[in-house]
């Protein structure tokens, strides 16, 4: 069955007809990109020499636009995408909306959706109507678990296409953990626990989770290090293929940034699961460790919140998707905790 034949607004397929429609590069002014940069031919979390230099599996998802986003102010009544893309993801347990698909944002107010169809390959095109005739910034989130080489935004002909306005603070909040700060298995690229933090902050956010591959390397401690991040955000608990590597690793991943950036705020996390098993008790207690050294010797500028407290009791059964990856009530529960410690943090 296509339920497209059955239910109209199950159609995914984009028309341009009769938009009359003006293509731009967003690597030209007045679009502005974040969280990303291009570097031979393609988007990229990191360079593409510091990815080579951590491992393998960071080469091969660095290219993964998680955090990427464009901004731009326009009048045009509707705004249409043409995404060149690489390393399609395709998950049987991760919508395409989130792992390949781009939405729209209309200032803090999300629009819709550029929906993949079934057979995504290499590219995506899409129209998405504002319904919005006066001028308003728009912000389009790419894809969690895709790379792209090249995204052209389409607007009405003859509309006005200015530059957005700076963030609140043009010093980003840089995330770096697993496949849940990747953004794993958000419905969409907005409902990124990183993405609604920032968006709602009205901050810049770097995202560097790295799926299965955030194992606290000193080449990423380094390279955050050199961010000049407002708050640094870090969670990489999944990924420590032992509690061995996670006690090794943890606090002297902390203390290399922190001698770089003695006073940058430095939030740790856990895994976001209510019930924890042993081991996952011993990796929390590890994290918490940490924390409790650096309060010892003075530092007041870390800050500690545990995995069980990033989900709300409201959503404590539907949570996540495999009994890791949070869905999407997930992700709000987790954005809801994280911005509560972020306000603080930043007193806000």
């Amino acid at each position: 069955m296509n339920i497209s034949e059955i239910d109209r607004n199950f159609i995914v397929a984009p028309s341009f007809a009769g938009k009359d429609l003006v293509f731009y590069d967003v690597d030209e002014a007045p679009f502005r990109v974040y969280g990303v940069q291009r570097e031979n031919g393609c988007y990229r979390r990191i360079p593409e020499q510091l990815a080579r230099a951590v491992s393998e599996g960071v080469t091969s998802l660095h290219t993964c636009t998680a955090g990427g986003r464009v901004r731009f102010v326009t009048d045009s009544p509707y705004i249409a995408i043409h995404a060149e893309l690489h390393n399609v993801g395709k998950m049987p347990h991760f919508p395409f909306t989130g792992s390949v698909g781009l939405d729209l944002y209309r200032d803090k107010q999300y629009i819709s959706t550029y929906c993949p169809p079934f057979d995504v390959a290499d590219v995506l095109d899409g129209v998405i109507s504002t319904h919005y005739p006066t001028n308003a910034t728009y912000t389009i989130n790419f894809p969690l678990y895709s790379g792209m080489t090249r995204l052209l935004v389409g607007v009405k002909k003859g509309s006005s296409l200015m530059r957005a306005k700076d963030y609140v603070s043009e010093r980003p909040i840089v995330f770096y953990g697993s496949s849940i700060t990747q953004g794993g298995c958000a419905s969409r690229a907005g409902n990124a626990y990183t993405s609604i933090v920032a968006h709602r902050l009205g901050y810049d956010h770097i995202n560097l989770g790295f799926s299965g591959n955030a194992k606290g390397e000193d080449a990423m401690a380094d390279h955050v290090a050199s961010l000049n991040a407002a708050v640094f955000v870090y969670d990489y608990d999944h990924n420590a293929p032992n509690v061995e590597h996670l006690a090794l690793t943890h606090e002297r991943f902390f203390l290399r940034v922190r001698e770089q950036c003695p006073t940058l705020p430095v939030l740790m996390m856990t895994r976001p699961k209510f019930y924890l098993n042993d081991e996952e008790k011993q990796r929390l207690e590890i994290v918490r460790s940490t924390y409790e050294n650096a309060k010892a010797r003075g530092d007041q500028n870390v800050y500690f919140l545990p995995g069980p407290e990033l989900i709300s009791e409201w959503v404590r059964e539907e949570a996540l998707v495999d009994n890791c990856h949070p869905n999407d009530a997930g992700f709000v529960s987790m954005a809801m905790a994280v911005e509560r410690a972020m306000r603080e943090i930043l007193s806000l």
